[in-house]
């Protein structure tokens, strides 16, 4: 997965925000479940959820190695 030029986000990085952002939409802006989160991503793209939480660490910023 190659990052796109206008952005920097490769399309599974684009998924995971795409899919939170609707289902913040329909919980009225409430926080997410990661694992309701992961059940939406997985109707999209083929992914793990180690995968998805490594993107979900780089977009917050934290690193749990700290």
């Amino acid at each position: 997965d190659l990052p796109d030029v206008r952005d920097g986000l490769t399309r599974r990085e684009r998924v995971v925000l795409w899919c939170l952002s609707e289902l913040q939409k329909e919980r009225g802006e409430r926080h997410v479940p990661t694992a309701m989160l992961y059940g939406s991503v997985a109707e999209y793209v083929d992914m793990s959820v180690e995968e998805m939480q490594g993107i979900l660490v780089r977009f917050v910023g934290y690193d749990r190695r700290l």
